[in-house]
C-alpha cells in the first residue's frame, strides 16, 4: 500500500514567529496554585470589586433595553458611555467631547489598534525603560523596531528624547507617566512639559497611557500629558475601567486627534466590529447611578495600606545592597538588587517556595537589567503580603549561601 505524502502548509506570519508570549502570563499559569503568594500578576484585588453595583447595573440595562443591549453596535461605542467618558475626562481639566472617544475592548487593544494605524514595518517607536510588557509586545508584533529613551526616576530625559527623535525619526513615544507599569513611578509636572515641548518641536505623536492614575495614596495628582497645550494636536490618552471597576468588563477608551481616532476606529472594524454593547450600557449605568470616585477612593485606601506593608518588609526581605521604588500610587514597584543576582534564573528557586515575582529582564527593550523585579501589591492582604516576603527572603538567603559557597570552593586541580 503507497503511503500518501503530504506537503507542509505555508508558515506563520514572521511578526507571529519573531514576538513571544508574555512572561507574566507564563508565570500566572505556573503559580496558579492556591498556597501561592503571587506578587507577578497585575491584579486587582477581587474582594474590593462593587460586584452588587455592578450586578444592578447589568440587571437595569437587560430589563429595561434587552433589545438594545443584546444588539450590535457602533464601533466607536454606545454614545452614552462615551458621553460619560468626556464628562470625567473634561472634569479633571481636559475639555473633552464625546466624539473624540473611541470605545477599546480593554486599552490594551487601543494599542493594538495604535499600532495599526501608526506603524509600518520597521517604524521605530520609542518607549520608556523599562517599560509596560504588552506594549512592547504590540508593537513587536506590527513590526516595529523599539528603541528605550533613557531615563531616571521622574521618566524619560528630554534631552535624550530630542537626540533620539532627531536620530531616529520616530513615530511614537509610548509613555504611562503616572505610577508607571513596571516601576510605579511618576513623571513629573515639569518632565511632562519638556516631553511635550519635544514632541512639538520635532513632530512625534505620544501615546499617553493612563490605567492607574485615579489610583493615588498620597501627594498632588498630576495633569495629563494631553492637557499641554503643545501636545494637545499629537497626543493620544488612554484610559481603562480595568484597575478602577473591573477587568472582566473588557472596557478601555482612546481619546486621539480626528483623523487618527478615525484610522482607529477603521482598524477596529477589522478587528472585532464593536466593544460588547451590555458591558458598555452596564458602566454606563454604573456611573449614572454609582459614585465611581468614592468606590476608588476606598480601593486606594486600602491599596496604600498593602504598599505600606510591603516596603515595611523589603528590607528583611531583599538582599543587603537592594534599592526599590517608594509609588505614590498604583499598583506595582520595582526593585534592583545586587548585580549578581540574576532575577530570572533565581525564580524557579524562588516558586519552590510558594512565592513569586517577575523578573524585569523582559520589560526592557535594550539590554536588560538581570538584577530587577517588579512586585505587585495589591492583590495579597498586608498578612499575606507579610508571609510572602518571608518567604522571598528565605529563598534569596538560600541562593546567596549558594553562590557564596560557590565562590569559596577550593580549585580542582587536574
Amino acid at each position: 500500500m503507497t503511503v500518501p505524502t503530504f506537503a507542509s502548509v505555508p508558515p506563520l506570519a514572521a511578526r507571529a514567529r519573531s514576538v513571544g508570549g508574555s512572561p507574566v502570563r507564563d508565570i500566572l499559569a505556573v503559580t496558579a496554585r492556591p498556597e501561592v503568594i503571587n506578587f507577578a500578576g497585575g491584579l486587582p484585588a477581587p474582594e474590593l470589586f462593587d460586584a452588587e453595583g455592578i450586578a444592578q447595573a447589568y440587571r437595569a440595562v437587560l430589563a429595561e433595553t434587552p433589545e438594545r443591549a443584546l444588539q450590535y453596535s457602533t464601533t466607536e461605542g454606545e454614545p452614552v458611555l462615551r458621553t460619560a467618558l468626556a464628562e470625567r475626562m473634561s472634569a479633571r481639566g481636559l475639555a473633552t467631547d464625546a466624539d473624540d472617544v473611541l470605545v477599546t475592548t480593554g486599552s490594551q487593544q487601543a494599542l493594538s489598534l495604535l499600532a495599526t494605524a501608526l506603524i509600518e514595518p520597521g517604524d521605530t517607536v520609542l518607549v520608556e525603560s523599562p517599560c509596560y510588557l504588552a506594549a512592547l509586545q504590540a508593537f513587536g508584533f506590527a513590526g516595529a523596531r523599539v528603541v528605550a529613551v533613557p531615563g531616571d526616576d521622574e521618566g524619560p530625559d528630554p534631552v535624550a528624547l530630542e537626540e533620539l527623535v532627531v536620530r531616529e525619526r520616530p513615530k511614537l513615544l509610548y509613555t504611562v507617566p503616572t505610577f508607571q507599569n513596571p516601576t510605579g513611578r511618576t513623571m513629573s509636572a515639569g518632565r511632562r512639559a519638556a516631553v511635550a515641548s519635544v514632541a512639538a518641536r520635532r513632530g512625534l505623536w505620544i501615546v499617553e497611557d493612563d490605567p492607574y492614575g485615579e489610583l493615588r495614596f498620597e501627594g498632588e495628582r498630576m495633569p495629563w500629558i494631553a492637557d499641554h497645550e503643545e501636545a494637545r494636536d499629537r497626543t493620544v490618552l488612554l484610559g481603562s475601567f480595568s484597575k478602577v471597576m473591573a477587568p472582566g468588563l473588557r472596557l478601555g477608551w482612546l481619546r486621539a486627534p480626528g483623523e487618527l481616532r478615525r484610522a482607529c476606529a477603521v482598524a477596529k472594524q477589522a478587528a472585532d466590529l464593536h466593544t460588547p454593547t451590555v458591558n458598555q450600557l452596564a458602566a454606563a449605568r454604573y456611573l449614572a447611578d454609582r459614585d465611581l470616585d468614592a468606590h476608588v477612593r476606598r480601593v486606594a485606601r486600602v491599596y496604600g495600606e498593602r504598599r505600606d506593608a510591603m516596603l515595611a518588609g523589603l528590607p528583611d526581605a531583599l538582599p543587603e545592597g537592594s534599592v526599590w521604588t517608594r509609588p505614590e500610587g498604583g499598583m506595582f514597584l520595582w526593585a534592583r538588587l545586587p548585580s549578581a543576582y540574576d532575577t530570572t534564573a533565581l525564580l524557579p528557586q524562588v516558586v519552590t517556595r510558594d512565592v513569586a515575582y517577575v523578573p524585569g529582564a523582559p520589560f526592557h527593550a535594550g539590554e536588560p537589567d538581570r538584577s530587577t523585579l517588579r512586585l505587585c501589591f495589591v492583590t495579597q492582604t498586608p498578612q499575606e503580603i507579610e508571609e510572602g516576603l518571608r518567604r522571598l527572603g528565605e529563598a534569596f538567603r538560600a541562593a546567596r549561601d549558594q553562590v557564596e559557597g560557590a565562590q569559596a570552593a577550593p580549585a580542582v586541580v587536574a
